[in-house]
């Protein structure tokens, strides 16, 4: 019948119809308000203090660098992970755009998916961490004076207030402009109630994702209690109330992605938005700083430090294999949606 129709049908006519079908099937360009113009300038804005650091001490500037800090004798290795940083925060910029211009939604799924995915994972937990961490030091219960002069010298304090209100402005932004272009494009997969229990290999995957979250969890809240196992002595006596705030964001992070892993898994009739959007942050935000943290592990250590416990590497390896299997399961999920 195919071919009949080809033969019978003038060239310029099924080539008409087939762009207006094509054209029917793309989803509209998102209309231009002025807040999603401010959006874009604040994302965009907000990545000028960390690159311009990263752009500075790669040409030789110790802006921000105090004298006998570890960071004047870390070589190549330093250089090389300032460009490499610098490049990441640039891909935010990139990012922006394909959120906000038309041609955006015509970008390939799984080039923005990726980086979106893993923007989230490394910004979550400052976006939960950092503004903790400025109101326990309101508080009085951070790092005094006495503290932060027995440590090391390492960056000026202002680089951290600079460089993090930054991350958490980008976070915020970015997420503002990504849900709506989500909604957009694939906001079918997220309506209605998660549905049908996903095929079982996919539930034994989620009961292990979530066990993992569990231990991942309860080890990060053991550490912010001040418990000394596993991160190594030197990790040990730097323990304050802003790195307890830290390890809490981490534990957050694990127990979404287990739970969020769980409820696709299991189906029911909860809106499917909550376990999904749990899923995605939790499984994000495990993988990206696991993998983070794994890598600078094992790279040169600053300083004369013992560097991390291998206790805690395997605590970062354990939050990699936790947050893949919740992202196997989301995917999973999402795919079930497309296949319905």
């Amino acid at each position: 019948m195919t071919t009949r129709a080809v033969h019978t049908k003038p060239a310029p006519q099924l080539s008409a119809t087939a762009t207006a079908t094509a054209v029917a099937a793309a989803p509209a360009p998102a209309p231009v308000g002025a807040g999603r113009h401010i959006l874009t300038a604040v994302a965009l804005v907000a990545t000028v203090p960390y690159l311009a650091l990263k752009a500075a001490w790669l040409s030789g500037s110790r802006i921000g660098i105090p004298d006998g800090s570890v960071l004047l004798e870390a070589g190549p290795f330093l250089t090389v992970a300032n460009a490499v940083t610098l490049a990441m925060d640039a891909c935010v910029i990139l990012l922006v755009l394909v959120l906000t211009r038309p041609w955006g939604l015509r970008t390939p799924a799984w080039m923005l998916t990726v980086p979106v995915f893993t923007a989230t994972g490394l910004l979550t937990p400052i976006l939960l961490g950092f503004p903790g961490q400025l109101l326990v030091r309101a508080l009085g219960f951070g790092g005094g004076p006495e503290v932060v002069a027995a440590r090391e010298p390492f960056l000026d304090s202002w680089v951290f207030i600079v460089v993090y209100t930054g991350f958490t402005v980008q976070g915020l932004a970015l997420a503002a402009l990504f849900v709506p272009y989500a909604r957009r494009r694939w906001g079918r997969r997220w309506q209605g109630v998660v549905g049908e229990r996903l095929p079982s290999p996919t539930g034994v995957v989620a009961a292990a994702a979530a066990s993992g979250a569990l231990v991942l969890g309860a080890m990060f809240l053991y550490w912010a209690f001040g418990g000394t196992a596993g991160p190594g002595a030197e990790q040990a006596e730097a323990h304050s109330a802003e790195t307890a705030v830290g390890s809490v964001a981490h534990a957050i992070c694990a127990f979404a992605g287990g739970a969020g892993a769980l409820l696709l898994a299991r189906g029911g009739a909860l809106r499917a938005r909550w376990p999904l959007g749990l899923a995605w942050v939790g499984a994000a935000a495990t993988l990206a700083w696991g993998a983070w943290m794994l890598i600078a592990s094992l790279g040169p250590q600053l300083g004369h430090g013992e560097g991390p416990s291998t206790a805690a590497q395997l605590i970062y390896a354990g939050q990699m294999v936790t947050g893949t299997l919740a992202a196997a399961v989301l995917t999973r999920f999402l795919i079930s949606r497309r296949e319905s």
